[in-house]
C-alpha cells in the first residue's frame, strides 16, 4: 500500500471554460470533505457547494465529488473539487484543503499511488504520462491504448510463458540421475523457440511503440551542397534552415519537429561529411557522427551525379540504424526519376527544390514512424525496449546452453534473469531508484 497521508494538489488548472480541479487523496479525505460541505458527503454523487476558508470567507462555489476507497483513482479515499475561477482562487482551495490535513502532492504521486494500490501496473502508469504529452493523434491513441492495458498483457502473457518453460528446465534439473535425459524433450526446445518468436513480435510492436511515444528520429546526412538543408526546409515547410551554394554553410546540428498526418518526426540537419580544415566545420562533422548513434532512421542525402560516390558513405554508417538513401536534385539530373533498391537499401529520387518525390517520401517516412500500425498499436518507451532485449539476449543464452552442453543450471539462471527483465517493465520488480525516475517524470496533480 502507499503512504497512509493524505496529498493534494491542483490537478487541472482553469481551461477555456474556465474549470479548475484540486484533487486530494488519502485517509484523511472523509473529514477534509465533510469540513467543507458541511456534511457528510454522499459517494460518487457531485454537491453544489459553497466552498470556504477557516475564517468562513467564501472561496468559490463548484462541485464536491467524493470517491471511496477502493474505487477511486488511486484506490484510497479521494475528492475532487471543481471550481470556476482563477489560478488564484485554486491556490486558496489548495490552502485551506492543506489547513485540514492535507500535504502538497510530489510529481506524479497520485499515479504512484494507483500502482502501489495495485490499481495500474508499471507500464499503465507510464501511459498516464504518455497520454498526457503526446504530441500528435497517434501518439495519443497509442498512450490510450497502453493504458487500457494493451502493452501489459502481452508482458504478462509471455511472463506466463517463461514460467511455464522455468518449470520444465528446473524440473529436469532435479531428476540428474535418472537414465532420461528430460533436458533433451523436444517440447522444451518448441517451449523455447515458441517463446523468442513472441518476445521477437513484441520487441518490434516496442519500438514502434517508442517510436509513436517519442517521434521518429531521423537523422539527415550526406556530403556537403547535396541538398540536405534544403530538405529540411520542405519537409517542415518553413524556412528553418540558411540554404547557400557554400560548401559547409550548415556547421552545427539543426533540429525541427514535423508532424505528419499525426505522426512526429524529429528531424535533425547535419553538417555535411567531408574531411576538413576548419575547426568549427570539423566539430560540425564529430556532431554529425554522434546524431548517427541516436537516430531510428539515417536520411543519406547524394545527388543525381555523385550517388556513386555515397555508396562509401552508406557503408560507414552504423549496422543497426535503418536508412534510406535520397537522390536529391533530380530536376537537374538527365536520367528519369525512380524507386530501387540497391545494396539492400531503400533509393528514392526527389527534388527539394521543386517538391518531386517529395509525397512518397513523406508517405515512407509515415509508415516508418509507426503511422497505420492497427488498432492494436501501443506506446512505449526506451526503458521497455531496453528490458526486452535483455530477455532476448538471456533466452538466446539459454538456448546455446540447452542446444551445446544440456547445462540445465546455466539455462535456469538465463530464464530466472529473463523473468526478472519482464517484470521491471510491469513493476513485478522494481527498485525505488526506477520508481523515483519515472514518477518524479510526471506533472503534479497527476
Amino acid at each position: 500500500m502507499a503512504d497512509t497521508d493524505t496529498i493534494a494538489a491542483i490537478a487541472s488548472a482553469p481551461g477555456a471554460a474556465g474549470i479548475g480541479v484540486v484533487r486530494v487523496s488519502g485517509p484523511r479525505v472523509p473529514a477534509i470533505a465533510e469540513a467543507l460541505l458541511g456534511r457528510p458527503p454522499q459517494s460518487r454523487h457531485a454537491h453544489l457547494a459553497a466552498l470556504r476558508d477557516e475564517d468562513g470567507g467564501l472561496i468559490d462555489r463548484g462541485l464536491l465529488l467524493y470517491f471511496p476507497a477502493p474505487h477511486s483513482y488511486t484506490g484510497e479515499h479521494v475528492l475532487e473539487l471543481q471550481g470556476h475561477g482563477s489560478a488564484v482562487l485554486l491556490d486558496l482551495l489548495l490552502r485551506r484543503v492543506c489547513t485540514l490535513g492535507a500535504r502538497l502532492a510530489r510529481p506524479g504521486e497520485f499515479t504512484e499511488r494507483a500502482f502501489l494500490n495495485g490499481k495500474l501496473d508499471l507500464a499503465q502508469a507510464e501511459a498516464v504520462a504518455d497520454l498526457i504529452a503526446a504530441r500528435s493523434e497517434a501518439g495519443a491513441r497509442a498512450a490510450l491504448r497502453s493504458l487500457e492495458g494493451a502493452f501489459s498483457q502481452q508482458v504478462h502473457a509471455l511472463l506466463e510463458a517463461l514460467v511455464a518453460l522455468r518449470v520444465h528446465v528446473e524440473a529436469a534439473i532435479d531428476f540428474p540421475e535418472e537414465e532420461i535425459d528430460f533436458l533433451a524433450d523436444p517440447a522444451i526446445a518448441r517451449q523455447l523457440d515458441d517463446l523468442r518468436t513472441r518476445l521477437d513480435g513484441l520487441l518490434a510492436e516496442t519500438r514502434r511503440g517508442v517510436r509513436l511515444t517519442d517521434g521518429l528520429k531521423v537523422a539527415i546526412v550526406g556530403r556537403p551542397n547535396v541538398g540536405k538543408s534544403s530538405l529540411l526546409n520542405a519537409l517542415a515547410r518553413s524556412e528553418r534552415a540558411i540554404v547557400t551554394p557554400i560548401a559547409g554553410t550548415t556547421r552545427d546540428v539543426l533540429r525541427e519537429s514535423v508532424n505528419l498526418d499525426g505522426v512526429v518526426l524529429e528531424l535533425a540537419d547535419t553538417a555535411g561529411l567531408r574531411h576538413t580544415e576548419d575547426e568549427v566545420e570539423r566539430e560540425g562533422v564529430r556532431r554529425a557522427h554522434g546524431e548517427l548513434t541516436r537516430a531510428d532512421l539515417v536520411l543519406l542525402v547524394t545527388d543525381a551525379n555523385g550517388e556513386e560516390a555515397d555508396l562509401a558513405l552508406l557503408a560507414q554508417l552504423p549496422a543497426n540504424v535503418a536508412r534510406l538513401v535520397l537522390v536529391n536534385k533530380i530536376d537537374l539530373a538527365s536520367t528519369p526519376p525512380h524507386v530501387a533498391r540497391r545494396e539492400g537499401v531503400h533509393w528514392l529520387w526527389i527534388s527539394a527544390h521543386t517538391g518531386a518525390g517529395l509525397d512518397a517520401l513523406r508517405t515512407e517516412l509515415k509508415q516508418r514512424a509507426g503511422a497505420g500500425s492497427g488498432e492494436g498499436a501501443f506506446s512505449a518507451r526506451r526503458r521497455h525496449v531496453q528490458a526486452l532485449e535483455g530477455v532476448q539476449a538471456h533466452l538466446e543464452h539459454a538456448a546455446g546452453a540447452l542446444a551445446a552442453t544440456r547445462a540445465g543450471e546455466l539455462a535456469a539462471e538465463d530464464l530466472r534473469q529473463a523473468q526478472h527483465a519482464l517484470g521491471e517493465i510491469t513493476g513485478s520488480y522494481s527498485s525505488d531508484d526506477l520508481l523515483g525516475a519515472i514518477f518524479g517524470s510526471f506533472c503534479i496533480g497527476k
